[in-house]
């Protein structure tokens, strides 16, 4: 690649690499994927027929399976989807078939701090602005299925309202009784706007709806997005849409989509939407993009579906979990891995250096707040304030060998890191019993990740003796405690009034037993208060309230104050991006 990530942004090297990128079709026959299979959306961009590929290579066995996780980050991420495609890269320069699955990038990071998640460098997903702008069009259908679920509620509470039992039956309708003060759901938009977290809706007369207060979430919280995540087939789809609880009744009955009727036309919005988007890396892998639910505030996977056709098409599959290793990797493990029985050969720990000195708290490392770029301080040598960050890599080191699962320390170098930083850091790693590997992909691409992709595919070949946290018999809060002592590090759970109310009733319905359990907690700390770094000692996790997904069957503790509307910082990406008059092109997107 002829540009330097240290003087060009991301899209001007983006830019220059889809000159010569691979036509889909070109991807597809390297993947012996058939005609009938490809579902193109123009040169490059082409859906797969996941349901036919899962058919015809239903007795191929599975290639190795490679999961990316990382430390607790910075405000602005260490490189999660960078590492995953420069292992990719790395992966292909080993001549090994290779493929990586990522999550869809929500527009509401993209045009504000994070950026849209296609890597960065030498290491990213291409073409930039179809992966960063809407793509194929999934999140706009999660958008229109959600929202209609909430059109269905809305004139249903006003026809009940205007309307006598005799005029509903007139109209085939029976009265559901729905309780205002019990309404589950809000509206989605793909961005982060904290404007319309609380809202009132109705205002007018009689035939302008039912008044009452409402809220909007970020598109990627929508059930409907988790559910794109963890389903199997069409049928399940159906089946776990219709499931989705949209509010209650006055007896504190759920009232879920198949009761409004919508579930049908909810799911014909997404029937595109369930296969898999064929994208590729700068350099020509296979890089599948589908789903993409936060992991802080969801189960934070790209699908199942796309994970099981990469691991029958290639040796080596990479699927990369949100944030770090406490909220991604925990539900990768927990959750995604035993609603599709797929058993990972490696997790990869993404570490950067300046994300261990920030846990470095103790030493006197200043904090980085989010929205502002990091102290200068960050990019001069410090093995004080590294070493005492070093305890949260170990935490997650930790959490993945108590899962029977080969961990890989990845050090995502940056250019301003010190050879006796990295020296320190693989020091204390492999003390603590993980493979390391130096990685530079983000500044020369594949040939960056060659010891990152050695490593991997050296513990690919070591037994794995995985094994779930809880069973599905282990009482709800049991499981909290569990997840918050073993992966959190806590002293122990404490709950809010209402908490326990909904967790002595969760606790007592047999429907409920196998629903996963979703933790909602901050991604800034291993506790549920993001100022609080490192690996804090003698705390206890305090859930306020539970969440239930019907549809996706999650029960959700809430840890902390966490919004399912972000919001928008004063210095957002958005002032940065353009078009280019002349050429039609965007400018600015990272």
């Amino acid at each position: 690649m002829p540009l330097d990530p240290t003087k060009n942004a991301d899209w001007q090297i983006a830019e220059a690499a889809e000159k010569k990128m691979k036509t889909s079709q070109q991807l597809a026959e390297e993947l012996d994927i058939k005609q009938d299979e490809l579902l193109p959306h123009g040169h490059y961009i082409a859906k797969v027929d996941f349901a036919k590929v899962l058919k015809r290579l239903k007795n191929k066995p599975d290639g190795k399976f490679i999961e990316v996780t990382a430390i607790t980050p910075t405000p602005l991420g260490e490189g999660k989807s960078t590492t995953t495609l420069g292992l990719l890269q790395g992966l292909g320069k080993r001549k090994k078939k290779v493929t990586a699955c990522i999550r869809q990038p929500s527009g509401g990071p993209t045009m504000n701090i994070k950026g849209s998640a296609a890597g960065g460098g030498l290491a990213q997903c291409i073409p930039l602005t179809e992966f960063s702008l809407g793509l194929t069009g999934d999140i706009n259908a999660v958008m229109n299925a959600h929202n209609l679920a909430m059109v269905a509620l809305t004139a249903r509470m006003q026809h009940e309202f205007n309307y006598d039992d005799k005029q509903l039956a007139k109209r085939n309708l029976k009265r559901l009784n729905i309780d205002p003060k019990n309404v589950e759901m809000g509206w989605v938009m793909d961005f982060c706007a904290q404007a319309l977290r609380n809202i009132i809706i109705g205002i007018g007369g009689k035939m302008d709806g039912f008044m009452m207060p409402s809220k909007f979430g970020i598109a990627v919280s929508s059930e409907v997005m988790a559910i794109l995540s963890v389903f199997s087939d069409l049928a399940d789809f159906r089946k776990r849409m219709g499931g989705i609880v949209v509010a209650y009744d006055k007896k504190g009955i759920p009232v879920t989509t198949e009761d409004l009727e919508v579930a049908g036309a909810m799911t014909a919005w997404m029937r595109n939407a369930i296969n898999p988007n064929l994208l590729q890396s700068l350099e020509g892998q296979p890089c599948f993009v589908h789903a993409g639910p936060f992991a802080n505030i969801a189960v934070g996977q790209s699908s199942i579906v796309a994970d099981k056709i990469c691991l029958k098409m290639a040796d080596y599959h990479i699927t990369e979990s949100g944030f770090g290793a406490d909220i991604g990797f925990e539900k990768f493990w927990n959750v995604k891995c035993r609603y599709s029985g797929n058993i990972p050969n490696v997790s990869v720990i993404t570490a950067t250096i300046r994300a261990l000195k920030h846990h470095g708290v103790k030493a006197g490392a200043p904090p980085v707040i989010p929205g502002r770029p990091i102290p200068t301080e960050y990019f001069k040598e410090n093995l004080k304030w590294l070493e005492d960050g070093m305890s949260n890599v170990i935490q997650h080191i930790n959490t993945v060998k108590k899962a029977g699962i080969n961990p890989v320390v990845c050090i995502n170098r940056f250019h301003t890191d010190t050879d006796a930083e990295v020296k320190l850091t693989r020091k204390m790693c492999e003390d603590a019993g993980a493979r390391v590997a130096e990685s530079n992909h983000w500044k020369y691409g594949g040939a960056g990740a060659l010891e990152l992709a050695d490593a991997v595919i050296d513990a690919c070949n070591d037994k794995v003796n995985f094994k779930f946290l809880y069973d599905l018999d282990t009482p709800l809060r049991k499981r909290v405690e569990l997840i918050a002592k073993e992966v959190y590090g806590s002293d122990g759970v404490s709950y809010s009034p209402e908490a326990t109310v909904k967790a002595e009733r969760f606790e007592k319905d047999p429907k409920y037993k196998d629903y996963a359990t979703m933790m909602v907690k901050t991604h800034l700390s291993l506790s549920h208060d993001p100022a609080i770094k490192g690996v804090p000692k003698g705390w206890i996790l305090h859930i306020r309230d539970f969440l239930t997904y019907g549809g996706a069957r999650f029960i959700c503790p809430v840890a902390g104050n966490i919004s399912l509307m972000p919001g928008t910082s004063s210095d957002p990406a958005y002032r940065r991006v353009d078009v280019d008059l002349k050429t039609g092109k965007v400018r600015g997107l990272f």
